[in-house]
């Protein structure tokens, strides 16, 4: 989770599919805990580096290799977005694919107040570490419990993550096509 918001790893391993797949071994509430926890703490530095980056190389990143590999439609993206919704913007960004990427090092090089964005960037991480890892948990529990009585189980609960991860899908969709200019 670290490396996902703070060196743009996240733009080619989403975090949502690594923390899935880590939660489904989880059993109980202990395991739950400490994965929030290690998910959320994670998020949460790797999105303060994030900003620190844009703080520091803000416009040098930019026209950099990495930069112009991320591409600048992404970049005048992520920042239209946070001049027009400012701390919301970094809010959402955490649920969205590339944006959550690229929204801290934008608001790092913007001047926004590193404390405004640790305001709305923590709830962000609390709210999507829960929901992943609930759902992550709750698939690997199905199957645990299925896989007793039928022998397709496992089709069965891959089926419900499909589900999930489309429903996601639409949902960001949805949020990209409200956001259009």
């Amino acid at each position: 989770m670290f490396c996902e918001t703070s060196l743009f790893v996240g733009l080619v391993v989403p975090g949502d599919t690594i923390v899935l797949f880590t939660a489904t071994a989880g059993r109980g509430a202990a395991d739950w805990a400490s994965l929030v926890v290690a998910v959320v703490s994670g998020s949460l530095l790797g999105e303060t580096v994030g900003f620190v980056i844009g703080r520091c190389f803000g416009p040098r990143l930019r026209a950099s290799r990495l930069g112009r590999r991320i591409g600048e439609r992404h970049v005048l993206r992520a920042e239209r977005w946070l001049e027009r919704r400012g701390g919301l913007a970094i809010l959402l960004s955490r649920f969205l694919p590339v944006m959550h990427a690229l929204i801290p090092v934008t608001v790092g090089a913007s001047r926004y107040p590193y404390r405004r964005f640790l305001a709305w960037t923590a709830p962000a991480c609390v709210v999507w570490a829960c929901v992943y890892v609930s759902v992550g948990q709750a698939a690997g529990a199905s199957y645990q419990a299925l896989a007793q009585e039928l022998h397709f189980a496992g089709w069965i609960v891959l089926g419900g993550v499909v589900v999930f991860l489309l429903v996601v899908w639409l949902g960001k969709r949805l949020l990209h096509r409200l956001e259009r200019p």
